[in-house]
């Protein structure tokens, strides 16, 4: 596996307009074994879009925030903009590969999908084992999709738009079930609303006031609700994000401390070094040296 090895940070690689409609939010691509990939996804990245991949056939390994994942057939991998991939190798693979953009579920008639547990992720979750039965379902729908793709019309969009709901939330049903949560009540809806506001502003807001400030809700009212929903303070959840994000800038990329710490929003390396051992148990420093000597 690769590291990046310059200075700049981690890549973002933008939508690629789709070939067929020439759409710049939506792209479907059924494979055989040929898709090619681009030799920049062997590099830690992230991609500004949100990707489905159905894997009927597949070999090789790929990572997903520093956790590694052998591809195995019959199995749906699902990303979102915010998580870090990298590929070992250039593998083709037989399957379908189903990407939109954040302003593709931003449109009003999308509104629906946009807090699907899929598309929400509150797991930070990667890979979805299906049964023979749902892979049945999910190839039917896919195949669908790909028709109506395939089919430009005054009715193209709002036929994909139906059987995109039904797909991602058949999917977003089978995440539940393999990410255990359930129906959300009011205060379920604030602590994921909660965990939302985190992933958009933790680089620059790290003090549990600011969210509530967001949420127009007392700081006392969302720490209460937060840990009564969870069982961890609002607090804890914030620095774990932060945790998360040094993981991953440890493990794939050569900055340094002070550029980790600055990029991450403290303003004193110092600082950054202490909060990260008190999370973790480890300094920055031998984090990254345990993480790559185990991995190497």
């Amino acid at each position: 596996m690769q590291m990046l090895t310059s200075r700049q940070p981690v890549p973002i690689y933008p939508f690629e307009r789709d070939e067929i409609t020439g759409s710049n939010a939506f792209s479907l691509v059924r494979s055989e074994g040929a898709l090619p990939y681009e030799a920049d996804v062997l590099l830690p990245h992230r991609k500004a879009y949100y990707m489905l991949v159905f894997v009927k056939h597949g070999r090789g390994r790929h990572w997903v925030d520093a956790v590694p994942y052998v591809r195995k057939d019959h199995t749906l991998y699902f990303s979102t903009p915010t998580q870090l991939l990298v590929k070992e190798e250039p593998t083709p693979f037989w399957g379908t590969r189903l990407t939109f953009t954040s302003e593709f579920l931003a449109l009003q008639q999308h509104a629906a999908l946009r807090n699907l547990p899929l598309i929400q992720n509150p797991h930070h979750g990667h890979e979805l084992l299906l049964t023979a039965a749902d892979e049945a379902v999910v190839d039917d729908l896919l195949a669908k999709l790909d028709a109506e793709h395939r089919r430009p019309g005054e009715w193209q969009h709002q036929m994909l738009s139906a059987y995109l709901l039904v797909l991602l939330t058949y999917l977003s049903r089978l995440y539940t079930e393999q990410f255990p949560g359930g129906e959300p009540s009011a205060d379920q809806r604030l602590l994921r609303t909660y965990q939302a506001r985190v992933e958009e502003h933790f680089r620059e807001l790290h003090e549990v006031s600011a969210y509530a400030a967001l949420l127009h809700i007392s700081a006392g009212h969302l720490s209460e609700v937060v840990k009564a929903q969870s069982g961890k303070s609002a607090i804890k959840h914030l620095h774990e994000r932060l945790v998360l994000e040094a993981k991953r800038l440890l493990f794939y990329t050569p900055q340094s401390l002070k550029e980790l710490a600055f990029d991450l929003g403290f303003s004193d390396a110092s600082y950054f070094n202490r909060f990260f051992k008190r999370e973790t148990g480890l300094t920055p420093a031998e984090y990254r040296a345990t993480i790559r000597k185990m991995y190497q």
